[in-house]
């Protein structure tokens, strides 16, 4: 990328600029009226670049170097050709006016300087963090060899997820159970429509990023800290997926300040489904958080490391649930293009909604009942998410529609909560957490297709990251007495995924994709659906009559009897889906 001048450093429209690769390969484009050109798509190599346009002669730039992931740019200056001289005095034509000289401000900056396109990097950038290699063959890291659009102010983000599902179980409301990332079935629907981007000037850093479609109803709903105190913290960061601020310190390779909403990676996949192997990932990545609310700093020691601690509100919570604030951080080392490293790690946050404890003694008329603390308020919350990515094949000359890359990702997951009551490892309050995930992913024909099969499995007695089904509209606040999440009670489950992708520019991922997930307890949503009858009643705590009148939280032989019976979600241990759809970035 880069701009076409003239000799006044004016811009030059319509500009034919053509970029040759040494060793084989062409692309052509024209200037804009700003002059400005771009490559979106030039694979890493030697390049050389000419441009012509009538009326100036035909310039050429000698070889350049593209990196991969790096933006080249290289500015293009198109000479005045000398004037020629009349052959007969007779013949000359009359002097033209002198034109007006433009101001040397206008000459010297054609473009302010935040708008201006960031500097090139020639040869392999050894400095900023993890810039040495190609890293876009992660799982969890978006495939953009280079923005589409950037400058030294501002780089857009601009993400849309649309896609069909399909639950074999048929639920008839059409409601799926259990994930994250999987809402709706035999429905097309708009999962994530996000615009924002980087902003980054004179060492002053800012994110944000929009959430549109469902991930704006179903993210908040997985919080339950929004049942602490007043101002509905759900609907007031509903429709922000990120949004943080901070400074960068030139210290070592870097040092970055932020506070504000940043995306967790606990779990290795993205939150965002663009950036990820799969849709729907494995239950170690699907139940662990998606963001964090609070302060985090990266320092980067040398460009293959980052150390990264975190002081934040709590585990996926806008708000804090009770006494402490959670801390953690991320060790993450990359030390070539063929390995990543990470560990993160997250204790002391005391994440239980524990409302207090109102006890009235009967026959006590008007008075004030006795409040005690609930003992849940107590326990601290301790996670070791851990992983590695390899990539054990690369077809570096890209020369053939066989075999372009391999590689596997491994995640480890172990946890528990302890203090109030609850044990890590024994007694009937066990609130424990141990998981797994791994996948396998190959690509094909210079990375056009993908194909990539895995899984992974649960156990969770306690069921505190287990995700509340949202049986009669519940969320991880209001809680159902359908499927109760108490200390000790089990949940183990496991999953299998196959994901097909074909990717014909680097902004798109069009992707098919079969799973199967089990559960030791009725769980995923049956053909009964988890709606009553007349829809969700407004009480999800409590049991439903069939009527959609409220049956209390405590059933009697008496509960509904004149509202039709007692109302059931239909919940079964295993669930089948098939899906597809288009992921865009840019």
């Amino acid at each position: 990328m880069g701009i076409v001048t003239n000799s006044a450093k004016l811009p030059v429209a319509g500009a034919t600029v053509t970029a040759i690769r040494v060793g084989g390969g062409i692309r052509a484009t024209v200037s804009g009226s700003d002059g400005m050109y771009s490559f979106a798509d030039l694979p890493p190599g030697e390049w050389t670049l000419t441009a012509e346009v009538e009326g100036y002669p035909d310039a050429a730039v000698p070889p350049l170097q593209v990196v991969a992931s790096k933006a080249t740019r290289h500015d293009i200056v198109m000479n005045v050709p000398a004037a020629v001289p009349p052959t007969s005095p007779s013949l000359a034509a009359a002097p033209a006016p002198a034109a007006a000289s433009p101001s040397a401000a206008t000459l010297n900056q054609v473009v302010p300087a935040a708008l201006q396109s960031p500097e090139a990097t020639t040869g392999v950038d050894t400095f900023t963090p993890f810039a040495f290699g190609d890293f876009t063959w992660l799982n969890g890291s978006p495939r953009n060899k280079a923005p589409v659009f950037d400058t030294k102010f501002f780089t857009p983000d601009i993400r849309l997820d649309v896609h069909y599902m399909a639950d074999f179980n048929h639920p008839r409301d059409h409601t799926i159970v259990g994930s994250t990332e999987s809402f709706r079935s035999g429905e097309f629907q708009l999962e994530q429509l996000s615009f924002g981007g980087d902003f980054h000037y004179d060492n002053v850093r800012a994110r944000f990023l929009t959430m549109f479609g469902l991930f704006a109803t179903t993210t908040p709903r997985n919080d339950a800290s929004s049942g602490v105190g007043q101002w509905d913290l759900s609907n007031a960061y509903r429709y922000i997926s990120e949004a943080n601020a901070g400074y960068h310190f030139d210290v070592g390779h870097g040092l970055n300040v932020d506070a504000g909403i940043f995306v967790s990676y606990i779990g290795l996949f993205s939150y965002y489904n663009y950036d990820n192997w799969t849709y729907q990932p494995s239950y170690v990545s699907s139940n662990t958080p998606w963001f964090f609310n609070g302060l985090r700093i990266q320092y980067f020691p040398t460009n293959t490391l980052k150390i990264e601690p975190w002081i934040i509100n709590g585990w996926q919570s806008y708000a804090r649930f009770n006494g402490h604030l959670g801390f953690g951080g991320q060790i993450l080392w990359q030390p070539n293009e063929n390995l990543k490293l990470v560990f993160n790690n997250y204790g002391v946050g005391q994440d239980n909604l524990a409302y207090q404890i109102v006890t009235v003694t009967p026959g006590a008329g008007n008075k004030p009942g006795t409040v005690t603390n609930n003992p849940l308020a107590k326990a601290e919350r301790l996670h070791t998410d851990d992983s590695i990515e390899f990539k054990y094949y690369d077809n570096k000359k890209m020369n053939g529609k066989g075999l372009s890359k391999a590689a596997f990702s491994f995640t480890v997951d172990a946890g528990c909560e302890s203090g109030g009551g609850l044990s890590c490892s024994k007694g009937p309050n066990k609130e424990a957490f141990i998981g797994f995930m791994l996948y396998n992913r190959f690509w094909f024909d210079n990375d056009l297709y993908a194909i990539t099969i895995g899984g992974g499995e649960m156990n969770n007695p306690g069921r505190y990251l287990t995700l509340l089904p949202p049986i009669n509209g519940a969320t991880a606040a209001t809680g159902t007495p359908y499927f109760t999440e108490n200390p000790g009670q089990p949940a183990r489950m496991w999953d299998a995924t196959l994901n097909i992708q074909y990717m014909p520019k680097q902004w798109i991922t069009w992707w098919a994709e079969a799973g199967f997930r089990h559960s030791n307890v009725p769980y995923f949503a049956g053909s009964g659906g988890v709606t009553p009858p007349t829809g969700n009643n407004g009480y999800p705590a409590q049991y439903a009559c069939n009527d959609g009148a409220p049956a209390g939280t405590t059933l009697t032989s008496t509960s509904c009897a004149n509202d039709g019976g007692v109302w059931y979600p239909d919940l079964r241990t295993r669930q089948a889906t098939l899906s597809g759809g288009v992921l865009v970035k840019f």
